[in-house]
């Protein structure tokens, strides 16, 4: 009798989880088996938790819907948002693992230059293990990447970088744009295929996008709130660039790296431009006051945990943009409630002993361990437990 076929064990199999919200099945997933089959998955139900959600065979996953999160929260559940795709952080708050790969059911395996599909998971995973280089801009963008290394001029006290924290990767074909300006080109789509990734400079804020993206939970999780957006808000759609611009201000004050750039995904639908218009008429006059206070933020020296930070922002948020709208002393109060039930959920985790453990002693990753080989695993399903 032949032998079963294996397979190469995928990089960090057993480091990380992959979280999607979705009020749909998640056909989506075929495309996505050869690459996310042996990983585990975090699947977050918005809207009606009666509907079932249909997982392809195969797949190890727990999948959680607003039954669960209000079970396991209790009165901290009102933190989570509802009927928005900002419901993607409670699966980072119950994942167990170091590492998140978050991505939208509308996103689709891209090909490269060369029509090879494109494995995003491996290119966020390998640019997490790398490290990050926030101080000092080298203009042939990731040094550590195969072929790349630091230009003449580039400071030698400075090219062991810092631990990365965020892997934020960009689309083909559906661009992510603003409602003004899908209403403006609604016919543009994005061919431009850019081999390159880059560390975002300290001081230095980016629009980060939730549908595909990386990140080191274990350094920068606490952090990781999309905020309350959705139903009972007057906002939405500004879910994941507000958890960036916190992130960012944090990592900047940790000494921690943010790269964007490769991977690429296919994204495969554009979202209704007028709809969008109604969810983000606030946010396009309030981010006129949101980018100079995340601008001007100074952290004290004495925040030197995630958790610290956080509360210490909150405080700001409450403060200088309580004055803009209710909504942001709201949303201040949640921050709180947040980081509240994250440390319920992981008491004495990592996350709350950081800053000793993330010491590069190279700036160069010695190996991946692309080579070794895991037997097929059984379908394993099941309803998240608490």
């Amino acid at each position: 009798m032949a032998e079963a076929s294996v397979k190469p064990t995928p990089l960090l199999k057993d480091e990380l989880d992959i979280v999607i919200p979705t009020i749909r099945n998640l056909d989506f997933l075929e495309m996505w088996r050869p690459f996310f089959e042996q990983y585990h998955l975090i699947i977050v139900q918005d809207g009606d938790p009666s509907k079932t959600i249909k997982v392809p065979e195969g797949f190890d996953y727990e999948l959680y819907n607003r039954n669960d999160i209000n079970r396991i929260l209790g009165p901290k559940a009102s933190c989570i948002s509802f009927k928005d795709s900002a419901c993607r952080c409670f699966g980072y708050m119950v994942s167990k693992k170091k590492y998140i790969f978050t991505i939208d059911d509308d996103c689709f395996v891209a090909k490269d230059p060369s029509n090879k599909d494109i494995n995003a998971l491996e290119q966020h995973i390998k640019n997490l293990l790398s490290p990050a280089t926030p101080h000092f801009f080298n203009t042939l963008y990731d040094p550590y990447r195969e072929g790349a290394d630091f230009v003449r001029g580039y400071p030698f006290s400075l090219r062991e970088g810092v631990p990365t924290a965020v892997s934020h990767g960009l689309w083909l074909n559906i661009p992510d744009y603003d409602a003004p300006t899908q209403l403006v080109k609604p016919r543009e789509r994005n061919s431009r295929y850019v081999d390159a990734v880059l560390t975002i400079p300290k001081g230095t804020l980016f629009p980060m996008c939730g549908m595909n993206l990386a990140f080191n939970r274990e350094l920068i999780g606490p952090a990781m709130y999309f905020g309350l957006m959705g139903d009972g808000q007057p906002i939405g759609r500004y879910d994941d660039m507000w958890a960036g611009w916190c992130v960012k201000v944090i990592c900047d004050h940790l000494g921690w790296g943010v790269k964007t750039g490769l991977p690429y995904i296919w994204h495969s639908k554009a979202s209704n431009p007028f709809v969008n218009l109604k969810k983000e008429y606030k946010g396009i006059f309030w981010q006129e006051d949101l980018i100079p206070f995340f601008q001007s933020v100074v952290l004290p020296k004495d925040c030197t945990t995630v958790q610290k930070c956080y509360v210490e922002l909150s405080k700001l948020v409450k403060e200088k943009l309580g004055p803009i709208d209710p909504y942001f002393v709201k949303l201040s109060e949640s921050m709180v409630t947040w980081i509240e039930a994250w440390d319920e959920l992981n008491p004495g985790g990592p996350a709350q002993k950081l800053r000793a453990r993330y010491e590069y002693t190279s700036p160069f990753i010695s190996s991946f361990p692309l080579n070794s080989e895991v037997g097929l695993r059984s379908d394993r399903r099941r309803k998240a437990s608490f």
